[in-house]
């Protein structure tokens, strides 16, 4: 299984580090600087509010379904009438809630067809991902990795003909942005119905009030705990942009600095996609998962760790380069955000075992006193500094949240800790930061080169240090 997931997850990579950051940031980038920070603002908290309630319309059924799925593969037949029935009615449901929910945060009336907009967007999102749970659980992990990529590069066709052509720059609107991912969206999740569709005999299409009472009834854990987490993770978008007077700008200026950090999230995120229904298969089989957690840990971390020490000190610079209205306070804001991703990077991976186990209820546990935290040091820190306090607060919590999750994975799966992993790990650290920092303070060269470099070297002390270990690779079985 080890050697499974080496070669997947290389592939996946390979898919998304073409297509994902180009789309980022000559795309949504592109976007932000074309209809200004205040508009690419509103719309960024409008896409973290509409997220927090996507519950609603998921209900926990993807992580679910990814697990019983990988388990009981013969059971797609069966499911997939009910769900995509249910998940129908949850949308309704969706757009019914978000509205009352726009109007006690006192969102103004002109905003509403963009809220409903995104909502749709919203439902279409749950839709891929029920439908990729799928692929993946039938092990189809190459085909979901390139449906992973597909609906990025359908957008960066369309929306590079809007935003690179200039008759139609000149008229671009936040709406077209909108609408662009509806089309592509709708595309993409219909390929890959078609795809599940060949996996499976003759659909009878049934409505069963019983039998969707206990679908939800069984998805419930899985809901709260992505409840939780998105709450925890997306809040602070709409916190920004509702509580400060000049809040639109201060939220343009976070999104400009989350965009890196979701740039970089998706290793984590796609190691999650392809570890869940691997942890699942091998906890059913009986096998241990111990090999493989570390494993995926120490790739994740090999990575995070030289990616959160490199922009951290080439923070202005990348800003600059990236973004027309950049100051050296959207570069602290940027590098204030990538420190978390060696937690948030860290989370993806005890969390997706956790979630496999199906230990769901001391996992929400941890997100709940998460949420307490991040909501509490939001409410001071951003009243006090803006999208940076915000930043802050982010640093806190997902550092709470990954070594909560290591001390329950040590409880429940039984795992030691090892003290010499640990010192690797640290002695790692050190090194990709002082590399960094000697990189950055050395002007004989253009800083992308010394960025780049950095980068290289991270790797040769990854090796070096033992995070990455050349003979175990070869030697997966």
């Amino acid at each position: 299984m080890n050697r499974t997931f080496l070669i997947n997850v290389l592939f996946l990579i390979s898919i998304n580090v073409l297509i994902k950051p180009f789309y980022l940031f000559g795309i949504d980038r592109v976007v932000q600087n074309t209809v200004g920070k205040e508009a690419y603002g509103l719309y960024f908290a409008i896409i973290n509010f509409t997220f927090l309630l996507q519950i609603i319309s998921d209900f926990g059924i993807q992580s679910y379904n990814n697990k019983s799925i990988a388990q009981h593969r013969n059971l797609l037949g069966k499911y997939l009438p009910n769900i995509l029935t249910l998940k129908a009615i949850l949308a309704v449901l969706y757009l019914l809630v978000i509205f009352p929910v726009a109007w006690l945060l006192q969102y103004e009336w002109s905003v509403f067809p963009m809220i409903l907009a995104v909502g749709i967007n919203q439902i279409l999102i749950s839709l891929l991902f029920y439908m990729r749970s799928n692929v993946s659980g039938l092990g189809l992990y190459r085909t979901d990795s390139l449906l992973s990529g597909m609906e990025k590069l359908l957008m960066i066709i369309v929306c590079g003909t809007l935003l690179y052509v200039p008759a139609l720059k000149a008229n671009f609107r936040i709406e077209w942005f909108i609408y662009a991912q509806m089309g592509t969206l709708l595309m993409t999740t219909f390929i890959a119905y078609l795809i599940v569709r060949k996996h499976l005999p003759k659909i009878e299409w049934r409505y069963n009030p019983r039998y969707l009472w206990i679908i939800l009834r069984q998805s419930y854990p899985y809901a709260l705990v992505v409840f939780l987490m998105i709450v925890y993770t997306k809040i602070d978008g709409v916190m920004i942009e509702r509580m400060l007077p000049n809040g639109r700008a201060e939220a343009g200026i976070y999104a400009s600095g989350y965009r890196l950090l979701d740039a970089v999230n998706m290793t984590g995120f796609l190691f999650a996609g392809l570890l869940l229904p691997m942890f699942a298969r091998m906890l059913k089989l009986g096998e241990s998962t111990k090999a493989l957690f570390k494993l995926s840990l120490l790739l994740i971390w090999s990575i995070s760790i030289a990616v959160a020490a490199n922009v951290w000190f080439f923070r202005n610079e990348i800003t600059m380069l990236l973004y027309v209205e950049a100051t050296p306070y959207w570069g602290l804001v940027l590098g204030s955000l990538m420190l978390t991703f060696v937690a948030v990077s860290g989370t993806y991976i005890s969390s997706t075992l956790i979630t496999a186990g199906g230990r769901l209820k001391q996992m929400n546990g941890v997100f709940v006193i998460g949420i307490v935290i991040n909501v509490t040091l939001n409410f001071f820190l951003i009243n006090r500094d803006g999208a940076l306090g915000a930043a802050v607060a982010t640093i806190i919590t997902q550092t709470f949240v990954l070594l909560s999750q290591m001390v329950l994975i040590r409880e429940l799966f039984h795992f030691k800790f090892n003290k010499k992993l640990a010192l690797r790990v640290l002695c790692y650290s050190v090194l990709v930061t002082l590399i960094a920092w000697k990189l950055y303070t050395f002007s004989g060269i253009l800083w992308q080169w010394r960025f780049i470099c950095s980068g290289g070297i991270a790797i040769l002390l990854a090796v070096g240090c033992g995070l990455i270990q050349p003979r175990e690779l070869k030697s997966l079985k």
